[in-house]
């Protein structure tokens, strides 16, 4: 498993939407964003950082069901 990256609220944004997830609204320092699956809907929230620590990016992508591998692949 390859190191979780440094990257901005900014960096992980672009990457999920790269993904396919989309933006449906923000709520203060805080971006939802959403996509469909056959499964259903997967959603997950991301703060607006200048810089995510390692714990905030994880919990990130266990919501949005994405691997750190696929994360690194769509910056």
């Amino acid at each position: 498993m390859p190191k979780m990256p440094r990257i901005s609220s900014r960096e992980a944004i672009r990457a999920l939407e790269r993904l396919g997830f989309e933006q449906v609204r923000q709520t203060g320092s805080h971006v939802v964003m959403k996509k469909e699956t056959e499964e259903g809907e997967v959603g997950c929230v991301v703060p607006v950082h200048r810089e995510l620590k390692v714990g905030t990016l994880s919990g990130i992508l266990k919501q949005a069901q994405v691997t750190v591998e696929e994360l690194i692949e769509s910056l």
